[in-house]
């Protein structure tokens, strides 16, 4: 037999010969997964035919022969946008199935039900590339892992996302040329309400309006969201807000008032009449994954795509809104802003500016909230140079404070007229809002008392609940007449003959009403601001004499001087003089006290924060001019008890500083006495255990003391 005819024929496959069969052996042994999506709940809804469309492929699968028991629906995404594959566990279901080899062929109507976007895309073509996994639409058959195939799947993913940027353009047009015309209904908030044909209404309700309206205008009297908030609580004020979505739409609910609402409220422009769009828009640096909604910030007005003033009713003029948000603004802890007034006793914060460099001031407490200085660090700061300059704190606040209330004084019956007014004002606002709640109360009491009554008195399932509903109500209306009865007792409408003449009293004597313990430094600042712009001062040199220029809010300005203390006798501004004067009175023989006596007969004044020369502080300053060490004081000889030491000596002894030793005798931690004549000497007591028992208490960390606040000694 010739070999040749018994020879296999050589197959070689030429380059522009296409496998006709795309759909391997080895690839229907592996999963059919059909992926089922539709943008929104409502086209699940009303476009049911392609959902069942895209069901339908289940049998596209079998055709191209994959079991029954092979093909898999994955529908977890009915309702969800593929604009993203954030939100999408069906995506990320079958996007894992592929990663893990299990998937021989990926069915959908088109491209578009898969992906959107196009990084989403890609990188599932780059998956079914690596491992082999076919693609299938309406239109065919393709294998990512060609090219010519996977240039057609890269176009038709362009085009899935093109067209979704189409769609979304054309709506963001749409929306925006209609909020142009003021015509595209927005969500209106608490005091306003949407009618059927569209127009923007107060809301009916007469408690809701009066609530909106009292909180502009304490807002406008007290100046912070904090203070408006803690006066909402005070009289127990609660907001009406209307349901947006559910079962009871439209229904009023009263929720107890919060910061962020406050905030919402003051910065909304529709409470000035103003119809605006594009307030919130959304920063993609700021969005989180899996969170659509999120990333949205509040543009200045500058920047709203659509502002139409003068378009709904209004509860307050645009000039006093954007008088609202300059003083939100001013409010927030700024270096270039004032800030809001706090509890400090500061009288100044945020007023004093420096007047050598004139950067602004800031105050620094020390030791106890009541000592402060206001002091200029920010050529140190910025620059690392030195401190330009500093004060303390009470004398320029009383310095102020006097030119304040002399301003006030020529007002002083305008100011206890304006304050009468203002308070009856007040209450009759808080009386009108008590009737609103009494009516609400009532209203709701008889509503509650017919329901029972035109039910069936056989049904008790239902006359049950409705008694106790009606009783419910009942308790709730004789509560509130209770607290409207102890509230018209403790501020009635009208000012009593008593009050008045009180208020026209401290009117007429402002410094004391100033002074008064009832005046809190809060109310002080508030004052201060009213009337004062800046405080510009100027430290002369090291001495105690500081020029002092207020800036009136009208822009006129008062130049005056005022002393400091100082720590140093030789930094006050006439220390030659007064040592000049020392030294011809002690030349003279007069004793330390008769020297003391005549200083401050003459207007000379000590350092730090003392009043008057005494006679240690003469003999002090005499020793310093001689440059001479001070004479102890004679002492005499003091006998010890069996265990008592003096306090160096126990300080030696335990290895801790003198003065932790002496704070801890303050605090009564040792036990100890002290001598009754000079120069009153401690002695304490501490045998062998306490000495140990010192030693371990100060090997104690301070984290210590802190983590047990409640310990009486340590």
């Amino acid at each position: 037999m010739d070999a040749r005819a018994t020879s296999v024929p050589t197959v070689v496959a030429r380059p522009w010969e296409r496998r006709s069969e795309k759909v391997q052996s080895w690839q229907r042994d592996r999963l059919a997964l059909v992926y089922v999506r539709q943008s929104t709940p409502q086209q699940v809804h009303d476009h049911q035919e392609s959902t069942r469309l895209q069901y339908g492929l289940t049998g596209r699968a079998q055709d191209l022969g994959w079991a029954a028991e092979r093909v898999v629906v994955i529908d977890d995404d009915l309702g969800k946008s593929g604009a993203s594959a954030d939100g999408r566990p069906g995506f990320q279901r079958l996007v894992t199935e592929v990663s893990l080899d299990h998937v021989g062929i990926i069915l959908g109507v088109e491209m578009s039900r898969l992906a959107r976007s196009g990084k989403d895309w890609h990188q599932l073509l780059e998956l079914c590339a690596l491992f082999r996994t076919l693609i299938a639409d309406l239109d065919g058959v393709y294998d990512p892992a060609e090219y010519n195939d996977r240039l057609l799947l890269g176009l038709k993913g362009t085009m899935s996302e093109a067209e979704l940027h189409l769609l979304k353009q054309r709506m963001h047009q749409g929306r925006l040329n209609k909020a142009r015309r003021g015509e595209l209904a927005i969500p209106v908030p608490t005091g306003y309400l949407r009618r059927p044909s569209g127009e923007v209404t107060f809301d009916p309700d007469e408690q809701v309006q009066a609530v909106v309206r009292l909180i502009f205008g304490q807002f406008a009297e007290l100046g912070t969201l904090s203070a408006v908030l803690r006066y909402l609580v005070r009289h127990e004020i609660q907001l009406g807000i209307r349901v947006r979505a559910g079962p009871g739409t439209g229904d009023l609910e009263w929720h107890r008032p919060n910061r962020m609402t406050l905030q919402n409220l003051l910065r909304n422009p529709i409470y000035a009449g103003a119809y605006a769009y594009g307030r919130r828009q959304v920063d993609p640096r700021r969005q989180r994954p899996g969170r659509p909604s999120s990333g949205r910030r509040v543009i200045d007005p500058e920047g709203w795509l659509v502002l139409l003033p003068d378009r709904l009713p209004a509860y307050i003029t645009w000039e006093q809104y954007e008088r609202n948000l300059a003083r939100l603004r001013a409010n927030q802890a700024r270096a270039d802003a004032i800030g809001a007034v706090r509890s400090g006793p500061s009288l100044l914060a945020g007023l004093v500016v420096c007047g050598r460099c004139g950067h602004r001031m800031t105050v620094r407490y020390s030791g106890v909230v009541t000592r402060h200085n206001y002091l200029c660090g920010r050529v140190a700061t910025d620059y690392g140079g030195a401190w330009c300059q500093h004060l303390a704190g009470p004398c320029l606040d009383r310095f102020v404070s006097q030119q304040v209330l002399t301003a006030l004084e020529p007002a002083a019956l305008e100011l206890s007229l304006a304050a009468a007014s203002q308070v009856e004002q007040e209450r009759a606002a808080l009386d009108r809002l008590w009737q609103q709640r009494l009516e609400r109360a009532a209203y709701e009491a008889e509503r509650a008392e017919r329901q029972y009554q035109v039910a069936e008195p056989e049904n008790r399932l239902v006359v049950r609940q409705l008694e106790r509903t009606w009783e419910e109500k009942l308790v709730a209306r004789q509560q509130l007449d209770e607290a409207y009865h102890r509230f018209a007792r403790e501020q009635p409408r009208l000012l009593s003959p008593t009050e008045q003449a009180t208020i026209r009293r401290l009117a007429a004597d402002i410094p004391a009403l100033w002074d008064a313990p009832t005046t809190t430094d809060a109310d002080r600042k508030a004052i201060i601001r009213q009337i004062v712009a800046q405080v510009t001062v100027a430290v002369q040199g090291e001495s105690e004499r500081v020029q002092v220029t207020i800036t009136w809010a009208g822009g006129v300005q008062t130049a005056g001087e005022l002393v400091r203390p100082v720590a140093r006798v030789d930094q006050l501004s006439y220390y030659p003089r007064l040592v000049e004067r020392v030294r011809a009175l002690a030349a003279e023989g007069l004793s330390m006290a008769a020297i003391a006596a005549r200083l401050n007969a003459e207007g000379f004044r000590p350092p730090k924060r003392r009043e008057r020369f005494g006679p240690q502080g003469v003999h002090d300053l005499l020793q310093r001019l001689e440059n001479r060490t001070p004479r102890r004081r004679s002492e005499q000889p003091v006998d010890l008890g069996v265990h008592e030491w003096w306090l160096a000596d126990l300080a030696r002894a335990t290895g801790m500083p003198p003065v932790t030793l002496f704070s801890w005798i303050r605090r009564g931690w040792v036990t100890g006495r002290q001598q009754a004549e000079p120069p009153r000497r401690w002695i304490l007591w501490a045998d062998e255990a306490e000495l140990e028992q010192l030693r371990e208490r100060h090997r104690r960390p301070i984290s210590y003391y802190t983590r047990h606040p409640w310990v009486a000694a340590p």
